[in-house]
Formats: structure tokens, C-alpha cells, sequence
């Protein structure tokens, strides 16, 4: 027997609607459901343990979100033909969820979670990644798990009006994509990318997001009430304290930790002098190893805390930060271009203790990202690669493959500087950026040290992006807040947000932003935006003293590309039987040769260094692909002689008759009166015959002969 499902639907501002559904799958999870809007499908589990393992004071959340290529009606391109790890556009996807559920969960709550999402069945018109933060929330808020219900829509302006969840096609057409998570009560997460839009035009996206994800929210209550199952909320003690050793350590630490923080200092200096005082408290307890044991784990957890209150409430009350700026001032920025000889581009981006090196190389369209999922399936002729190694924070730790932290910081930067390549660009791009000292966004020091390489290595950008990260401090009890420009890596994990915006001087191009807090009001959030403003066009100023405009050639060792347009039925010929026409061409020349077959024409890429070489390349295309024009002159090169005319060679490999008619004005009794196998002679195309062959005349370039005048008759004498 099928058994009941539950269901609850949304009804978008569109009139479409989305579906969310409980009781038939998955039913030894804590909580499922399966969201569908079209035929887009996505199955959602949440499992949270009863308890939280011992030692942990964290939140072990792992969010994992998968697309099944059965969901599109796809078998897997790879050798195992079997879905592998997850591509860059899941990983992305699972960074967007977790971001928005983290803030979610009580802060004393420290059992391990783990939700998993599938995309199941896939509709065109429906971008799955818009419903995975629903689907999510759905599955916890029919459980008995602590968790404030979320929920995330995807906004996009198309033709200047704001819509909730579009299609790829109309995706592909705006000029606004946003994510944006929230609860009902304020916003959690904004990530997106414009085409330099204002402040305000953003914030009015937010808003309408918010609209759309109130009414999600809703329906999650609604489902909830009817399972049932989710009320009361399980109890929990993750958490041990000792109020005694508590009072001790903020009685002992908290001034010493507030002059700390009012004393400029670097972050290694500032950290030791941190460590200190704890070592310090904890001195006294070195001759009773037994009370030590039991003070040193509470202890760490309330120096931790009194140091966060220490620091938040100097920036609060006094406007002062840990290295001395007030609110709004940016750190010291040097940059310096064409600093890698051997590169197509090159720059290096400088601020505060943050440093990027960032390198730009120009490939074919050989070189292009193949991008295959089960939604995108393209070749990317712009990508960014991140790097964080170490030894930027002066660690020592394994390299494992590429984080997921990685691929999302590279995401924003890559989405930032993407707005401002220009539309008919030959090339496809790879920047990478080498973060080689981090203590704060080198997420954004990524986009200014990009965007001096771009503009290094000659490649016409339409206008500098630079970047910038905010922070908030509030205080729920006093109501004040401060906002943070250009965040130290400590502010970041002390404050209650992070904030990322990039953009040109003519508007925003990227954001990113983070909260820790349950609350963000708009007042806040615009704050932010008009602040960050500043600092970018601050930023943007400090780039242009570096290289004020776009070099205006390219760098001697970077490849040229010529593109030219044949015939499309001469492409097999270009390629030659097994390739070997264009293999050969590609090894003589040290050119890298792409066709690619567009309706009636094959659109041929020559990429290389050295211009003659590519002119070479040029110039055989030609001859292989020689269509004559009619009414054009031709130099030919006389191939053989018949009675009825001489054969020419136009270009090579290609020969036409010159009928003896055409050969000269005269009446010719044979072709040798006035024609030798060699000769070098030009001749005008005619067109074809109707047998389809061409019809070449000499004669038609050779002056016409004056007509000679008929003798005149003497007139006869008189009689």
C-alpha cells in the first residue's frame, strides 16, 4: 500500500507554485521531503545525533548537495560512468546552504548534522540550486531538531522587473542574479552578481527576495503543524559551565584584554599578548595538576569569550580597532604590475597584512573549462582559480585537493571580474591568485590584484573592479552597532558579519555576505552598502595610481588570434583525412588551429605567437578554401594548353579554363600564339557554366583594340 504523503505548496507572486512533500520517502531519516516546482525535483534528508560527540563546542554541520544525471535523462561523461565527486557548481550550491542554516542552530547546540540533498528529476525551466535552501529547511522543520526555519530564492531583473526563481534562458538574459537567504525576520545570506547596479537597485532586490522566502516560511509552519512530529523541540546539554571559574577569568582578563585591543599591533604580536594572559590565569594553578585539569578546558572557553566582549565593546563605545583604524579607514595598499617576466599578465595586490599574486593567461578556445552537469553544460572561456595555501597564515598543515573554501572564494572573484570582459573577446582567460599573506578578505584583495593583471596584460577590460569586505559589531542589549570597512581576519571572527561587495566605479558587480547573527535590518544593511562604496572607490583609486589605464598591446610572448570565416563544406578539407591537413599546419607554424561549424560557415581560430606564422596559417586556409567571386581578377599561372584553350591555376589546387575566345581580342588560330605552359597572366571570373565550371577571360582585362576607319572614296573628277 502507496502511503499518504503530507504536502503544503507556495505560491510564488507569478502564479507559479512550488510543492513540498513528506511520508513517502526516505521515512528512517529524521526528517524528508521532496520539493518539486515544474518537474524539477529534490529530495532533502536531515539526520542530527542525539548527542554531541565529547570535546566538541562546535557545530559539526555537513551540508551535501548532489545532481544525479538521471534527474536530466544523462549518463555520466566520465570512465566509471558513475556520478564522481561533486562538481563546482554543487560545491557552490552546498556553500550557499550551509551559509543561511549555521546561524540557525541554538550556539549551544553541538550534535552532529548532517543534511544531504539530491537533485532528482531536472526541468529546464527550473534552476534546481533555488530550491535546495527550502528543501533543507523543510526537512529540519518537520523533526524535533532547535532550528529557526529559513528559506532561500533566487532573484533575478530581467527587462527592468524583479522575478523569483527564472529559468536558465532567462537567467542567461538579466542583469541582476541574486541568492538570498533568510528567515522571516531579516536576511542571512546575499550572494550575486550585477551589471553595476546601484546600492539601491540591490537593496530593492533583497527586499522582494525576502517578500517571496516570508511566504516559503510559512509553509513550512504549516507543513510542520500538520506532521506533528516536531513539537516540543528535543532537549539537549551540550554544554558544561562553571560559573565560579567563569567569574574568575572575566574578572582577571577583561581589562587587560580591552588595552590589548587599544594598543595598535600586527597579528602575531597582538595574538602572543592574547595567549599570554591566559597562560598567565592559568600559572596559578601549575603546582595542583589535578585543579589545573579541571579549570584549563572552562578556562579557554571563557578567555575566548571575554576577549570577543573586550573587542567588540572598544569598537562600540571608543570607535577604535585592533590595529588602531577607526570604523571606516582602509589599511595601507601597494600594488605592482608585470612583476612575472614569463606571464601573459601579472600583479601583485598589497593590503594591510593581506597580500595577492595574481597571474592572467590567454589560451584558444581549445583551452576553454568544460563545464558538464547535469543543469550546465558549456565550455567556460573565463575562470578563476584560488589558491589559499598555509604558510598565508603562517601554518603548517597537509594540502588535500582544492577546498571547498577555495571554489567559493574563487567563485565570487571569477563572478566580479566576469562583468567587465570585453563582449567579443577571442581569448579564454585563466587568472589565478596566489594568496601569499591573509588576515583579512583575500577574497577581495583576489578581484584588485585580478584586475591589475587583466589590465597588465592588455587585454581591453571595459573598467577597473576593485573589492572590499565589511564587518558589523552589535549589541542586542544597547541596540548600537558599528560598521567595519575592509575587516581584519579577527574582526571577521569576532564581529557579526561579513560583507564582500566588488564593483567599477559606475555601480556593483559581485557581493557576498555572511551573518552570524539571527538579524540583519535593512538600515543596517544599507549602512553597510553606502560605507562599502567608499572604500571601493578609495580602493579603485589606489589601482589606477598603480597602471591608470589598460596597456595597449598585448605582451610580446602572448598568443595572437586571427579568426577567419570558410565555407562550411571546405572544413573536412582544412582538417584533411585523420587530421592530418591541420596537423601538419599546426606543427610547421607552432599554431594551435580550432573549427568549430556555425549554420553555413566553419568559423577557424589561428592562436599563436609569432604573426607570421599565423599568416602563414592564413593564407593555406585560403588556398584549400578558395571560393572564387565573380567580376574579381585573378593572378594564374598557365598549367597546360589544349586546342580549345589554356588551363589556369587561380590559386593552388584550383584551375579553370581560359577558352581561346577569351585569350586575346584577336581571332587566335592556336593557344601557343599567344599562351606557354608557365606563363604568369591575370584573368577576370566570370562565373560558372552550366555544367558548373568556371568561366575565366583574359581578354575581358586586355584594353579593347580602336577600330580602324574605312578609307574614303575620292571624289570623281569633273566632266
Amino acid at each position: 500500500m502507496i502511503p499518504q504523503a503530507i504536502t503544503e505548496k507556495v505560491s510564488l507572486s507569478d502564479g507559479r507554485e512550488i510543492t513540498i512533500e513528506t511520508g513517502k520517502l526516505a521515512k528512517q531519516a529524521n526528517g524528508s521531503v521532496v520539493v518539486r516546482m515544474g518537474d524539477t525535483m529534490l529530495l532533502a534528508t536531515v539526520v542530527a545525533n542525539k548527542d554531541a560527540n565529547p570535546g566538541v563546542d562546535f557545530l559539526p554541520l555537513t551540508v551535501d548537495y548532489r545532481e544525479k544525471f538521471y534527474a536530466g535523462g544523462r549518463i555520466p561523461g566520465n570512465f566509471f560512468r558513475r556520478e564522481a565527486k561533486p562538481s563546482d557548481d554543487e560545491v557552490l550550491t552546498m556553500r550557499l546552504v550551509d551559509r543561511v542554516l549555521r546561524p540557525m542552530f541554538p550556539e549551544d547546540f553541538h550534535a552532529e548534522v548532517q543534511v544531504m540533498i539530491s537533485l532528482i528529476s531536472y526541468d529546464k525551466e527550473v534552476m534546481p540550486e533555488a530550491l535546495a535552501g527550502l528543501a533543507a529547511s523543510a526537512a529540519i522543520a518537520i523533526t524535533d531538531i532547535p532550528f529557526t526555519l529559513i528559506s532561500e530564492a533566487r532573484v533575478i531583473r530581467l527587462d527592468g522587473k524583479l522575478m523569483v526563481n527564472p529559468s536558465k534562458e532567462q537567467l542567461d538574459r538579466a542583469d541582476i542574479d541574486i541568492m538570498v537567504g533568510a528567515s522571516k525576520d531579516s536576511v542571512v545570506m546575499v550572494e550575486g552578481e550585477m551589471s553595476e547596479i546601484s546600492e539601491r537597485e540591490m537593496l530593492d532586490a533583497i527586499m522582494f527576495a525576502h517578500e517571496e522566502i516570508k511566504k516559503q516560511i510559512e509553509a513550512q509552519e504549516r507543513l510542520a503543524e500538520k506532521v506533528g512530529k516536531s513539537f516540543p523541540k528535543r532537549e539537549y546539554c551540550h554544554e558544561t559551565h562553571d560559573e565560579e571559574i567563569r567569574e574568575k577569568v572575566w574578572a582577571y582578563a577583561y581589562d587587560k584584554y580591552y588595552d590589548i585591543a587599544k594598543t595598535p599591533s600586527d597579528k602575531n604580536e597582538r595574538g602572543e599578548k592574547f595567549a599570554a594572559v591566559e597562560e598567565e590565569f592559568l600559572a596559578q594553578y601549575a603546582e595542583d595538576e589535578e585543579e589545573l585539569a579541571r579549570v584549563k578546558p572552562f578556562a579557554h572557553i571563557y578567555f575566548h569569550d571575554v576577549q570577543k566582549e573586550a573587542v567588540r565593546q572598544l569598537i562600540l563605545n571608543e570607535g577604535i580597532r585592533l590595529d588602531g583604524r577607526d570604523p571606516k579607514t582602509i589599511r595601507p595598499i601597494w600594488s605592482e604590475v608585470d612583476y612575472l617576466p614569463s606571464t601573459h599578465g601579472s600583479a601583485i595586490f598589497t593590503r594591510g597584512e593581506t597580500q595577492a599574486l595574481a597571474t592572467v593567461t590567454l589560451g584558444s578556445s581549445k583551452d576553454a573549462n568544460m563545464v558538464d552537469g547535469v543543469v550546465t553544460n558549456f565550455d567556460e572561456k573565463f575562470f578563476l582559480h584560488y589558491n589559499f595555501p598555509p604558510f598565508s597564515t603562517g601554518e603548517a598543515r597537509p594540502l588535500r585537493g582544492t577546498s571547498r573554501r577555495e571554489i567559493g572564494h574563487g567563485n565570487l572573484a571569477q563572478r566580479a571580474l566576469a562583468q567587465v570582459l570585453p563582449d567579443d573577446c577571442p581569448y579564454t582567460v585563466r587568472i589565478v591568485s596566489e594568496v601569499l599573506e591573509s588576515n583579512g578578505s583575500s577574497s577581495m584583495a583576489t578581484v584588485c590584484a585580478g584586475t591589475l593583471a587583466l589590465m597588465d596584460s592588455g587585454l581591453a577590460i571595459k573598467k577597473p573592479v576593485s573589492g572590499i569586505a565589511m564587518g558589523l559589531i552589535t549589541d542586542p542589549k544597547s541596540g548600537k552597532f558599528t560598521v567595519l570597512s575592509d575587516i581584519l581576519g579577527d574582526e571577521d571572527h569576532l564581529g557579526d558579519m561579513d560583507f564582500k561587495v566588488t564593483g567599477t566605479a559606475d555601480g556593483i558587480t559581485a557581493c557576498q555576505m555572511d551573518i552570524k547573527v539571527q538579524g540583519l535590518s535593512m538600515e543596517i544593511m544599507e549602512t553597510a552598502l553606502l560605507q562599502a562604496k567608499d572604500g571601493r572607490e578609495h580602493i579603485l583609486g589606489k589601482l589606477l595610481e598603480t597602471l591608470p589605464a589598460t596597456r595597449p598591446q598585448l605582451k610580446p610572448n602572448a598568443p595572437k588570434v586571427v579568426v577567419i570565416e570558410i565555407p562550411k563544406e571546405f572544413i573536412g578539407a582544412v582538417i584533411g583525412p585523420g587530421g592530418k591537413v591541420i596537423q601538419e599546419m599546426q606543427k610547421e607554424t607552432e599554431t594551435v588551429i580550432a573549427i568549430t561549424e556555425e549554420d553555413t560557415i566553419g568559423r577557424v581560430e589561428i592562436n599563436g605567437v609569432i604573426q607570421e606564422n599565423i599568416d602563414r596559417v592564413v593564407e593555406r586556409i585560403k588556398q584549400i578554401a578558395f571560393v572564387p567571386t565573380v567580376g574579381e581578377t585573378y593572378h594564374a599561372v598557365v598549367k597546360s594548353i589544349k586546342p580549345f584553350g589554356a588551363f589556369v591555376e587561380i590559386s593552388k589546387g584550383v584551375e579553370g579554363l581560359v577558352h581561346i575566345s577569351e585569350i586575346e581580342h584577336k581571332r587566335l588560330e592556336k593557344v601557343e600564339d599567344a599562351l606557354n605552359i608557365g606563363d604568369q597572366i591575370d584573368v577576370k571570373f566570370l562565373g560558372y557554366d552550366d555544367k558548373k565550371k568556371m568561366k575565366l577571360s583574359r581578354k575581358a582585362l586586355l584594353p579593347k583594340p580602336e577600330k580602324k576607319e574605312a578609307p574614303k572614296k575620292e571624289d570623281k573628277p569633273e566632266a
